[in-house]
C-alpha cells in the first residue's frame, strides 16, 4: 500500500481542527478476540472481508496469532493469544472480545509520536521501524480512554500486504464482498462526567475539534439518555465520536456498556457503503441481526426528511432509517450487539450529502435499542 499521497494535499474540511500530525485516515482497527481464525471466519462470511495477511507461529510469532481483513478501505486485524497470563488474555478476560488498536495512517509516525507525548499523551510505543524484503514501517503509538490505543502508522516506503511480520493469506474460501467502502467514524463509551476530558484530549493532544455536540435533550427517550460531542480532524476523515450517560430513569445503554466493557472502550464502528439496501440485503441473507424499527417510523419519514432518491418500500423492510441536515440526507441502520456480551455493534451508513450523524432517528433508535435492553433484563 505504498503511496506518495500525504495528508498535507487533502482539503481541510475543518476548519477549527489545528490538525498538526496531520492524518490521512484510519489504517486499520485491531480486535483482541478470543478465537481469530473463527472470528476471521465470521467476519469473512458474514461481512465479505477478504483475507490479506497471517501472522503466527508459521511467520515466527510465539505469542499470539493474527488475521487481517480488508474491504475496500477497510482493514481489520483480529488477534488471539498463544499461551495463557499476558496481556491479550487480560484484556479478553476483562472486556470479552473488543477493539484494542484504532490505527491511524500518517506521513510521519516519529512526528506524529512527538507532537502527541509532548502535549500529554501517554505513550503506548516509542517508535520502532520494522522491516522486509517488501520495505519498512514504522510505527508508535498512545493511550487513549480505557484500555484502547492510537498507533500511528507510517508505510510509506512499504509495498507488502500488511506490514513486515506478516505474510500474505490466501485461503481457498472467499465470500463475496457486501460492498462496504471505509470507515466513516468510530464512537466510544466513557464514563459519566468523562466525555468533555476525551474531547480536551482530542482537541488538545491531536489537534482535533469539535464537530456536533448532543445533549440530553437530543438523546433521551421516556428511560434513558447520553450525551455526545463528535471530534474530528482537519480533513474530516477521522471522526470520533464520544459519548458519556446521562441521568434517566432507566440504565441507558452506555451504563450496560460500560458494566459488560467493564470500563470505556469503542461501543460501534460505522462502515460506509454506496448502496445501503444491497449492502444490508445481503448482510441480513448471511444472518447479521439489525435492530427492528417499527412500521409506525416510515409512515411520516418523508414528511420530516423530504424527497430521496430511494424507493420507502425496501427501507422500511430492512429497517433503515432516514435523517436530513443541510447539507443533504443520508441512510443509516444498526447491527444488534455482534458478541455475546451486549457491547460492541455495528452500524452501516450511506451518505448522500449529509455530514450529520442521524439526530433526527435518535429517538426511533434508542427505543430499538431499550427493547434489546429489556430483553436482557438490563434496562
Amino acid at each position: 500500500m505504498a503511496t506518495d499521497k500525504t495528508a498535507l494535499n487533502l482539503p481541510k474540511e475543518n476548519p477549527e481542527a489545528e490538525d498538526f500530525l496531520p492524518i490521512l485516515g484510519t489504517d486499520y482497527i485491531e480486535l483482541y478476540v478470543g478465537n481469530a481464525k473463527q472470528a476471521a471466519y465470521y467476519y469473512m462470511s458474514a461481512w465479505g472481508f477478504q483475507p490479506l495477511a497471517y501472522s503466527g507461529l508459521e511467520t515466527g510469532l510465539k505469542d499470539r496469532a493474527s488475521y487481517v481483513l480488508k474491504q475496500d478501505k477497510i482493514r481489520l486485524v483480529l488477534t488471539s493469544p498463544l499461551k495463557s497470563g499476558g496481556d491479550i488474555n487480560r484484556h479478553i478476560e476483562a472486556h470479552g472480545d473488543g477493539v484494542k488498536v484504532i490505527a491511524l495512517w500518517v506521513d510521519d509516525a516519529r512526528k506524529s509520536y512527538s507532537e502527541t507525548v509532548s502535549r500529554g499523551a501517554v505513550s503506548y510505543m516509542e517508535p520502532k521501524v520494522i522491516k522486509d524484503v517488501e520495505g519498512e514501517v514504522v510505527l508508535s503509538g498512545i493511550q487513549t480512554y480505557g484500555e484502547t490505543v492510537h498507533t500511528f502508522v507510517e508505510r510509506k516506503n512499504y509495498k507488502g500486504a500488511f506490514m513486515p511480520g506478516y505474510r500474505r493469506w490466501d485461503p481457498f474460501y472467499k465470500a463475496p464482498d457486501v460492498g462496504l467502502k471505509y470507515i466513516d467514524h468510530i464512537v466510544g463509551n466513557v464514563g459519566w462526567n468523562e466525555m468533555n476530558k476525551w474531547c480536551k484530549f482530542y482537541a488538545h493532544v491531536m489537534g482535533f475539534a469539535q464537530l456536533v455536540s448532543f445533549d440530553d435533550k437530543d438523546i433521551s427517550t421516556e428511560y434513558t439518555a447520553l450525551m455526545s460531542k463528535v471530534m474530528s480532524n482537519g480533513n474530516g476523515r477521522i471522526k470520533f465520536p464520544i459519548n458519556e450517560p446521562a441521568s434517566g430513569r432507566k440504565k441507558s445503554q452506555i451504563e450496560e456498556f460500560i458494566n459488560f466493557y467493564n470500563g470505556s472502550g469503542v461501543q460501534h464502528i460505522a462502515l460506509a457503503t454506496d448502496n445501503i439496501i444491497e449492502t444490508v440485503g445481503s448482510l441480513k441473507a448471511r444472518g447479521v441481526e439489525f435492530l427492528t424499527i417499527p412500521p409506525s417510523y416510515y409512515e411520516n419519514v418523508l414528511d420530516r426528511v423530504g424527497k430521496i432518491d430511494e424507493d420507502l418500500a425496501p427501507l422500511s423492510e430492512l429497517g433503515i432509517l432516514i435523517d436530513r441536515d443541510d447539507e443533504g440526507y443520508l441512510l443509516q441502520i444498526f447491527t444488534k450487539p455482534i458478541l455475546d456480551r451486549p457491547t460492541m455493534f455495528i452500524e452501516i451508513i450511506q451518505r448522500k450529502g449529509a455530514k450529520s450523524f442521524g439526530k433526527g432517528n435518535f429517538k426511533a433508535l434508542f427505543e430499538a435499542i431499550e427493547r434489546e435492553q429489556e430483553s436482557r433484563g438490563t434496562l
